[in-house]
């Protein structure tokens, strides 16, 4: 990694590294993919069940490997070299999309039962979790190595933004691909997708080994790791929160029941549906660029999450479509507040050596809820219906963000600046 000098608040001061450039275009190309799979196989599993729980078990069929082997792979990240790791990865997804593709394509299929289809879907979808729990913690721990520390929160935000444009466009592609091209051929953008991120990753320089403990054995290892976060309560109450937040706030787990049997829009109104709240997101990422979150950032991630859980709301209630697209747009909004703060929090505060076994912690905590989440807002809307649950969701997450702010009065005066400018002097 080259030493590039760059000006103090500088926007563009990740950007200038040529090798994190290759990296924003790998993760573009497997979040992209793997937000296209995930839509496109929603729509075919609620297609063939007309079942709002299939939709919840998609996500639990995710959520338990990869919540079983988070720590695990956490160990082995910061054990192993991280390219050739993230390698296996993109290798693996590849597998599992080239085995969704089979069994959405009708003559592969014409002689399986719908109960057969739907078992297939969620046992790749179950060696997606697999793969998932090893590909995030890899990439957290890969970026760190390609810029210098000082430019940690200017890469966090041009990574998120990254992760958030390729969710809009996953989504939005799989609505509208699935209605021009069908379900199947769909797939074949994701095999591509898959493809590229492998090609540019070759780009990208075999990285050092950081953690001092090579060797150490597996249970003193996920030990250090839980101990770490457990006792660092900035990092833990900030997953904490999040986990909570998006655990109860999953209304978009929901979206094909709402584009199919609620709003009526189809598969277009779906994509943009989907898309809304990554559109969101992106757009706040972008100006976070030039204008950080660091100052007050305990207070100003109670307020965003708070926000979003109003606007989860307010879809819930709508049935009017622009309405639920600018509910679901908004909630993006503060979301991408959420996460950039979030993603500062854990590059600032996580040692090198130990960034695999944090990532893990933190896929348990927030990016498992998404799964979780997924399958909390199916259970409650076979309970309660659609409409009540996502309600009760958005209910949820108020009470939450209070709870915090009235038991954690630490997390309410939390302030990252000193952080970032001790970096920069570094």
């Amino acid at each position: 990694m080259s030493i590039l000098k760059v000006k103090k608040n500088d926007p563009y001061s990740a950007l200038r590294y040529k090798e994190f450039n290759i990296f924003l275009l790998l993760r573009f190309a497997m979040v992209f993919g793997w937000s296209m799979q995930f839509i496109v196989i929603e729509w075919e599993v609620y297609s063939l069940t007309k079942n709002p729980l299939s939709l919840g078990i998609i996500g639990l069929m995710e959520v338990i490997p990869a919540v079983s082997m988070a720590l695990f792979a956490g160990h082995v990240v910061d054990q192993k070299e991280k390219k050739g790791l993230l390698f296996k990865c993109i290798l693996g997804f590849s597998v599992i999309s080239l085995g969704l593709f089979l069994f959405t394509w009708p003559p592969f299929i014409k002689d399986f039962s719908k109960n057969t289809i739907l078992y297939s879907i969620y046992f790749f979808v179950f060696l997606g979790g697999l793969v998932r729990a090893f590909l995030g913690p890899t990439i957290f721990s890969l970026l760190a190595l390609i810029v210098p520390k000082k430019i940690y929160p200017n890469a966090a935000t041009w990574s998120s933004s990254v992760w958030q444009i390729s969710s809009v466009l996953g989504p939005a592609a799989a609505g509208f691909s699935i209605n021009w091209i069908g379900v199947h051929w769909s797939m074949s953008i994701v095999l591509f997708c898959s493809f590229l991120a492998l090609m540019a990753l070759t780009q990208i320089e075999t990285k050092p080994i950081m953690n001092p403990k090579i060797g150490e054995p597996i249970m003193e290892s996920l030990k250090e790791g839980v101990k770490f976060v457990f006792n660092n309560k900035t990092i833990l109450g900030a997953l904490s929160l999040d986990m909570i937040a998006v655990l109860f706030g999953g209304a978009v787990a929901l979206l094909p029941i709402f584009a199919q049997d609620i709003l009526k829009v189809g598969p277009e109104g779906f994509g943009v549906l989907r898309a809304a709240p990554a559109v969101g997101a992106f757009l706040m990422l972008i100006v976070s660029a030039y204008i950080p979150f660091t100052k007050n950032a305990g207070m100003k991630l109670l307020a965003a999450i708070f926000a979003f859980g109003i606007c989860i709301i307010v879809f819930g209630l709508s049935s009017i479509f622009w309405l639920s697209v600018a509910a679901l747009f908004f909630s993006g909004v503060f979301d991408g507040i959420s996460v950039v703060i979030r993603q500062t929090i854990l590059q600032l505060k996580t040692p090198d050596h130990m960034r695999g076994r944090v990532a893990a912690v933190n896929s348990i905590f927030v990016g498992s809820s998404n799964e979780l989440g997924a399958f909390e807002s199916g259970v409650t809307a076979k309970l309660m219906g659609t409409v009540s649950a996502v309600v009760f969701g958005g209910s949820m997450t108020l009470i939450t963000v209070i709870i915090t702010g009235v038991v954690s009065p630490t997390f309410r005066k939390l302030d990252l600046q000193k952080d970032v400018e001790e970096h920069e002097k570094s």
